[in-house]
């Protein structure tokens, strides 16, 4: 690939256009390269056995040398998930807002990276020179505190970067977005808008998060028992609402969730989350609390297969069992893809006897996302010579860069710009070089990430010191009866008398699924089969062998 020429920006964007979340996108010049937020996926369905998805950052790897610095706009895991498997690669300082640094800290350190990283906490308003460039951090509002966009300054002029934003006059935290620094920009001149297009095809301006605020108070109000609701650990101003009803209606509550209850301190901490002393309670304590005094706050608000929700729907939660009585609220609207597996957790909630609510239509969630109206406005402000959109899927993009060009604030014939394809600016104006960087997703298994075949080759380590279990079974979909199997196959797996112990292990595994409601994802028949089978063998085996469950939906 060609280096980058004297007089020219390079715009090199490594993941989150497309599709939902991996965003990171590098603004590099002939000397120095930044880069913009450094995001995870959550896997789709059939990436079985995958934790994570990050983005492939061979390009970033290949001219580290140049990298300056990550700047993040705000601390959505999709905008910071990846760092930890990021930065042993490319280990470059990183920037953020108290917020977004303070959820990122325990990442780090669970990831024994604090003491080598360097972390700079910067507040609104601040400007950061690093090489040939200059990043200013603007406020906007999101769906968490600390959000930022980030006008970058270059050689050929100012980049704007968005963020994930709205344009909430009347946000929880903080005060409302600071459009006066960005038409002040406008006025000045920006050579490029980045600007977030999730919510391009929704008409009119996405409401406030204050509008959350009345129907979460009466769906509490109507509720006689105890009150489950999910969400975004990271959403800390939805958090912030309902532990305020809650405390307001003489309720409770226990945080479910390691997530949930670090970003919750994390929040509290900083000041960002108010709530009275004895309003969080301890699970060992909620034995003499009664039904109509407790809220549940847990993540799974998008069906993930392991998350607390999905467990609590399927009756394989240690803590939390739903009853009668019950009510459920999901405040929050599924991301692109996820909607199957939202559809079947609310179908659980249902068959256990809750009461459900869910997403915007139930007045339980307003978005993060700018709507058309407010696209609009912003273009308006900003009156970019150039416009990318970014952060959505390929529809977005292309409905955001038609409105950009209905509007006249860029050519009509603008091609829309997709992950790995790196375009160029100069004096002559914007090209599309035709060259790509490596975009590809890299699967997380567990907590590394090494390439393909290093997974591989610590696969076959592991199987060649500690053996491998295979167990399969089939299983009767509408039921959920177990009609033939579980039949195990042991291979290297060292331990005195374990032939004899197979009917044990076949009796462990049928137990552990008789609880299983029919209509749980594939992933959780797996997972419960894997969990029970470790938890056997762990005791029983000289190792810790691997455990491969194969289960036939019929």
């Amino acid at each position: 690939m060609n280096a980058v020429a004297a007089g020219t920006l390079r715009v090199v964007p490594i993941g989150g256009l497309g599709e939902i979340g991996r965003n990171m996108l590098a603004l590099e010049t002939e000397q120095d390269i930044v880069v913009i937020d450094c995001g995870l996926m959550f896997p789709e369905q059939d990436m079985l056995g995958i934790d994570l998805v990050i983005p492939d950052v061979s390009y970033l790897v290949q001219h580290k040398e140049k990298v300056r610095g990550i700047f993040l706009t705000h601390g959505h895991e999709d905008h910071v998930g990846a760092l930890p498997y990021v930065l042993p690669r490319v280990p470059v300082p990183v920037y953020g807002t108290p917020l977004t640094v303070g959820l990122l800290a325990h990442k780090l350190k669970e990831h024994g990276l604090a003491a080598s990283t360097e972390v700079i906490t910067v507040t609104p308003g601040r400007v950061v020179s690093v090489g040939s460039m200059s990043v200013e951090f603007i406020h906007t509002t999101h769906s968490i505190p600390d959000a930022c966009a980030l006008a970058v300054r270059t050689p050929l002029g100012i980049v704007l970067h968005t963020g994930d934003f709205k344009l909430d006059s009347t946000p929880i935290h903080g005060t409302p977005p600071d459009l006066g620094r960005i038409a002040a920009l406008g006025n000045e001149g920006v050579l490029l808008l980045l600007s977030d297009s999730t919510n391009v095809d929704s008409p009119g301006v996405t409401p406030s998060e204050r509008t959350v605020a009345e129907p979460l108070a009466e769906h509490f109000h109507r509720a006689s028992g105890r009150i489950i609701m999910a969400t975004f650990a990271s959403n800390i101003s939805r958090l912030q609402q309902a532990l305020s009803v809650a405390e307001s209606q003489g309720r409770r509550a226990l945080l479910v969730g390691r997530s949930m209850l670090n970003n919750v301190r994390v929040a509290h901490d900083l000041g960002l989350l108010e709530y009275n002393e004895g309003t969080l309670v301890a699970p060992k304590k909620l034995s003499g609390i009664p039904d109509a005094s407790m809220l549940v706050l847990c993540t799974g608000s998008q069906g993930e297969p392991l998350s607390a929700l999905t467990r609590i729907a399927s009756g394989q939660h240690p803590m939390v069992s739903l009853k009668e009585g019950d009510t459920v609220i999901l405040s929050a609207n599924p991301i692109p893809g996820n909607e199957e597996m939202v559809h079947r957790t609310i179908n659980n909630l249902y068959r256990r006897g809750a009461t459900v609510f869910h997403s915007s239509r139930h007045g339980v969630h307003a978005s993060g996302h700018a709507s058309r109206e407010e696209l609009k406005l912003l273009l308006t402000l900003v009156r970019p010579r150039y416009f990318i959109p970014v952060h959505g899927e390929y529809r977005h993009l292309k409905l955001h860069a038609q409105l950009g060009a209905s509007m006249g604030v860029t050519r009509q014939d603008t091609p829309t710009v997709d992950n790995g394809v790196i375009v160029e600016i100069d004096a002559s104006g914007f090209h599309v070089t035709g060259e790509r960087a490596s975009c590809g997703y890299v699967y997380v298994d567990g907590v590394s990430i090494p390439e393909d075949g290093e997974v591989v080759l610590r696969d076959r380590q592991h199987i060649a010191h500690d053996g491998i279990v295979i167990v399969a079974c089939t299983v009767e979909r509408s039921t959920g009866m177990v009609v033939s199997g579980p039949e195990l196959v042991m291979r290297g797996v060292a331990g005195d008398g374990l032939e004899g112990l197979t009917d044990e292990a076949r009796e462990k595994v049928l137990s552990a699924l008789a609880g299983l409601s029919p209509d749980v994802d594939q992933t959780v028949w797996q997972a419960v089969v894997h969990r029970t089978l470790a938890r056997f063998f762990s005791g029983h085996a000289a190792g810790h062998p691997m455990v491969l469950p194969v289960i036939t939906m019929i």
